[in-house]
């Protein structure tokens, strides 16, 4: 029997959802009012007077520990860990609670008891993961499908990977079911902020959002993001894209991976981004996903009271001591195959090999950590390193002197902070790595304190010096503008990099020290979680101000936020208004409002025509179908309607009957032989676009192309053309994967507003407008029709106005109806209350010419 921590989870992912036991009951919830406890099945909690972040991570910052002989749990703070140093970055009044696994397995009976220490002791919740689900989650989709795609490691063949699973990626999605439901129980979704870290997690905000529509979510990628071309060959990528896009606020470490997320996002869910103010935002359905990029930083206390340990004096002096005489490389990496130690130690080979004087001077000092998870790729990223260690040693080696001396142990903090007060020069070569935090601790490990320098001889006013040369494709790289940047596969440019660094002036050194420093003193942890928070609180400051709905099935969730005045048209509301009116003006889109968008048939279905006869026969009626499509279309379709007024090309071409003339609101053509040769060159050197040519206009289509080259190539035209009809009576529009010219004076708001002066002109003031349409062109006719009517002097009486736009979505419209079969309703309704008898328009026909 599937657990609550299941519940509802057939929604969420396809295919046979693992059973997951249950999970110890919910936590109880802080009262946050004398005497009342929150309900935990309300939406919304009372506000408590503390300021609350909810942190979640796949693992607690916590260090666990059974005693054997007490047969009890020991817990204590994990002072290393990044989730606990960031509590720095928010004031002390600041409640700050953690979400997440212990990093040991708790026996079910005593999850209940640990889980209220632990929420008593250190304010952390732990998710107690089944041990079936966490290895399939962790050890199985995060480390062996999610991890090695986003460091660009397809499974091109089975030796190289695994393949996608969908059991993992079921296991995957339980296990952040899991947390959403830990989450849940804590969380007041009204005032709290929740900060989701790193890519365990991408699912979790949708399971948030589903809950509580407008909780406050910010998400950080601690991981790369693949460019598009990687990351869509991953079968559940729409599904952790919408995951992201349920977050307020989604941060990276670079532009780079920040581009390549957008990227992704235009590409695969058709979404363009801005910038606003300075901050990049996502538009999705009325919410803006802000995203930041801002690389994380260290904490200077923590690293500053290690390196001020009496056990490190000893370990710097012992160091010293030993490479005297010597020049010392560092490298201080985790042993696994992006962290490019052979390729570090085939450059340091090279540089051996082409400069002799620097045999029995340069030591390269390699420091392994532990390998996160195992695998054959580690195994032998392991031998090739041992395997090039040994040659390069037996070679160059001699009885006082190893070249290479790798550390493979685990080294405790206060000796690792001793080699890099030691090094002359640090080496970070990762062939891809998210962020890399080894640079920021060498420079500040090398600026020293007093009682290193006394430890080390030396003198308290003397020059600090620091030499980093770091790979191109780590994420501190681009904050560290004073290092040698290089290309870690190319092992001749790494040699002459780790050769300049050696070589180059203790000036040069000290003054790309000092502008290191500032930097990683300044951005340290505190501030990039400040940072964060500052902006995660910024862009959640609109919350309330909108409605919003949920709308879509599973992981497919995404909540739509829109006005608090907009809502669907009543049928019964505007029929009412409708009986009890004399003047009615109505205007239609054609296309996605009349006749659905997705239908091959572009023709009116016998029912249209109908419902068009009984409205525009009513003699209190004036009706137009304003459309952007031609005349000549529209005419053969709508021909049964012989009173139905039509604009074609979006007010182009415009009659008022079936039996009056067609005329032109513009008739300066003489620009399309400028704009056509221009959108040919466009054309042809953009493969999947193409001219839509109109008796008004030239639309140049981009929708088929590469969609970065076919907006880049938009924007060109767009400058192109603006420049060459800088004199000529034609205006360029940069629409949906479209670029068009057209007249000036053409639109359809200016359709609505003659149509409206027409009727005011005689006599007959409009007391009754409807608008209704589905796209871009149409809210143009929406704001007209509000401004018109607005600041018209011969409306005595304020007309009853429904602007109404086809499916949920932001507009300028005050309504909405869901789709094409609501407008036909509608139209059903109110030609029910319509009096369709003959009538006599000739006064109407001559009212109107004489407008034009």
């Amino acid at each position: 029997m599937p657990s609550r921590s299941c519940a509802n989870l057939l929604d969420m992912a396809s295919g046979d959802i693992l059973d997951i036991p249950q999970t110890p009951r919910a936590l109880p919830r802080v009262m946050t009012v004398p005497g009342i406890i929150a309900d935990g099945d309300s939406d919304s909690m009372s506000s408590s007077c503390r300021e609350r972040k909810i942190v979640v991570a796949n693992m607690l910052p916590l260090h666990a520990q059974r005693d054997i002989t007490a047969k009890n749990w020991l817990f204590s703070w994990d002072e290393d860990s990044l989730l606990l140093q960031l509590k720095d970055g928010f004031s002390p009044e600041t409640e700050v609670v953690y979400v997440g696994s212990l990093k040991v397995d708790v026996e079910h009976c005593e999850q209940e008891e640990v889980a209220q220490r632990l929420l008593d002791e250190f304010k952390c919740v732990p998710t107690f993961v089944p041990h079936d689900i966490q290895e399939k989650f962790y050890h199985g989709f995060c480390k062996q499908q999610l991890w090695p795609l986003f460091h660009y490691m397809l499974p091109m063949c089975p030796d190289h990977g695994d393949r996608f699973d969908r059991q993992m990626w079921q296991a995957y999605v339980s296990a952040n079911k899991v947390f959403a439901d830990k989450v849940m129980e804590v969380v007041n979704p009204d005032d709290d902020y929740i900060w989701i870290q790193d890519y365990h997690l991408m699912v979790l905000p949708t399971f948030l959002r589903k809950r509580y529509h407008r909780v406050k979510i910010g998400f950080f990628l601690h991981s790369p993001f693949p460019s598009s071309e990687i990351y869509r060959t991953l079968p559940v990528r729409d599904e952790i894209l919408k995951g992201l896009l349920n977050c307020d606020l989604i941060g990276f470490h670079t532009f780079d991976y920040a581009r390549h997320f957008l990227s992704c996002c235009s590409r695969m869910l058709g979404l363009d981004y801005e910038s606003k103010r300075g901050h990049i935002g996502l538009d999705y359905f009325g919410r803006t996903v802000y995203i930041k990029i801002l690389p994380v930083g260290i904490h200077m206390g923590r690293l500053e009271s290690v390196m001020n340990l009496s056990s490190t004096f000893d370990k710097a002096k012992e160091v010293q001591e030993q490479f005297k005489g010597k020049k010392v490389i560092l490298g201080v990496d985790d042993m696994d195959i992006f962290k490019g130690i052979s390729l570090k130690l085939l450059a340091f080979e090279y540089l051996l090999q082409q400069d002799q004087n620097l045999q029995g001077k340069l030591v390269l000092v390699q420091i392994v950590n532990p390998a996160r998870s195992s695998g054959k790729d580690v195994q032998e990223a392991k031998r090739e390193t041992y395997s090039t260690a040994e040659r390069i040693n037996k070679i160059y080696g001699r009885s006082n002197y190893e070249p290479v001396i790798l550390i493979d142990r685990p080294v405790p903090r206060y000796e690792k902070t001793a080699y890099y007060a030691v090094a002359e020069c640090c080496l970070v070569n990762a062939v891809r790595d998210g962020m890399n935090l080894v640079p920021y601790k060498y420079i500040v490990c090398r600026q020293g304190s007093p009682g290193m320098d006394d430890a080390m001889g030396i003198k308290t006013d003397s020059p600090r010096t620091s030499m980093l040369v770091v790979s191109e494709f780590i994420g501190c790289s681009p904050s560290l503008s004073g290092a040698i940047r290089v290309n870690p596969w190319d092992i001749e440019a790494v040699a002459e990099a780790l050769n300049v660094a050696i070589t180059m002036s203790d000036s040069e050194k000290q003054l790309r020290h000092e502008k290191h420093y500032r930097y990683v003193s300044s951005h340290d942890v505190a501030y990039w979680a400040r940072s964060f928070m500052q902006d995660l609180e910024r862009a959640c400051k609109d919350h309330y101000s909108k409605r919003c709905w949920g709308i879509g099935l599973g992981l497919g969730f995404r909540v739509i936020a829109l006005s608090p005045n907009f809502r669907k048209l009543s049928i019964d509301h505007i029929v009412s208004s409708y009986r009890r009116t004399q003047r009615r003006a109505i205007f239609l889109d054609y296309d996605g409002t009349v006749v659905p968008q997705s239908s091959l048939i572009k023709a009116p279905s016998a029912e249209v025509i109908t419902l068009l006869n009984s409205l525009s026969n009513d003699p209190k009626n004036t009706v137009y179908i304003v459309s952007g499509r031609g005349r000549k279309s529209l005419s053969e379709w709508l021909a049964p309607c012989e009173r139905l007024g039509i604009a074609a090309e979006h007010g182009y071409f415009i009659r008022s009957s079936k039996t009056s003339d067609w005329e032109c609101l513009a008739s300066d053509l003489e620009w399309k032989p400028i704009v056509e040769p221009v959108m040919k060159l466009y054309t042809e050197t953009t493969d999947g676009s193409y001219i839509e040519p109109k008796e008004s206009a030239l639309v140049w289509h981009h929708q088929d192309a590469d969609p970065d080259f076919g907006s880049c190539q938009a924007k060109e035209l767009l400058d192109h053309l603006e420049n060459v009809l800088s004199n000529e009576p034609a205006v360029v529009k940069r629409g949906q994967h479209i670029v068009e010219v057209k007249p000036q004076g053409c639109a359809k708001g200016l359709v609505a507003q003659k149509v409206l002066s027409m009727m005011v002109d005689s006599g007959t003031p409009p007391d009754f407008v409807m608008c209704i349409g589905d796209d871009r062109s149409d809210e143009d006719m929406f704001e007209s029709i509000l401004s018109s009517v607005s600041s018209s002097s011969s409306i005595t009486a304020a007309p009853d106005i429904f602007a109404c736009t086809v499916g949920q979505k932001p507009s300028k419209a005050k309504y909405y109806l869901d789709d094409t079969a609501d407008v036909l309703r509608l139209l059903q309704g109110l030609g029910n209350a319509s009096c369709p008898k003959p009538r006599h328009t000739a006064h109407f026909q001559v009212a109107f010419d004489s407008v034009l």
